[in-house]
């Protein structure tokens, strides 16, 4: 697939990342895989958090309105409307939303989604 419609993607209640349970419900939409990396739309409320947790893949995450806390290894930083961070491959980090948030994030290499699709649509 070379396009993606955002309206025409569900989003996916996931309750764990990693094997890690989440505080709260974070609502994906898997907009894109390619070969070599993979497009997500992140919608979090006020709150909804992932434990700490590390990955084998890197992730990039942009900011598109709300306020998201990030921690990476010690060092936290508070990200905002076009603000951008990236999780290093095999580091701890956690992400939590200040207010209603979305985010962008890219991961390559493209993990396995096949664990995190299986949470199913929202709603359900």
């Amino acid at each position: 697939m070379n396009h993606a419609s955002n309206a025409g993607t569900k989003a996916l209640v996931i309750r764990s990342i990693e094997g890690t349970l989440t505080t709260g419900d974070f609502l994906i939409k898997p907009l894109l895989k390619g070969d070599h990396m993979s497009l997500l739309e992140v919608h979090l409320q006020p709150g909804v958090a992932s434990a700490t947790h590390g990955h084998a893949h890197e992730s990039l995450i942009y900011v598109v309105r709300g306020r998201l806390r990030t921690t990476i290894g010690s060092e936290v930083t508070l990200l905002g409307p076009g603000d951008a961070g990236r999780h290093p491959a095999n580091v701890a980090h956690s992400v939590e939303a200040l207010e209603e948030t979305i985010f962008v994030e890219i991961k390559s290499p493209a993990p396995d989604t096949g664990a995190v699709l299986a949470s199913g649509p929202a709603g359900d």
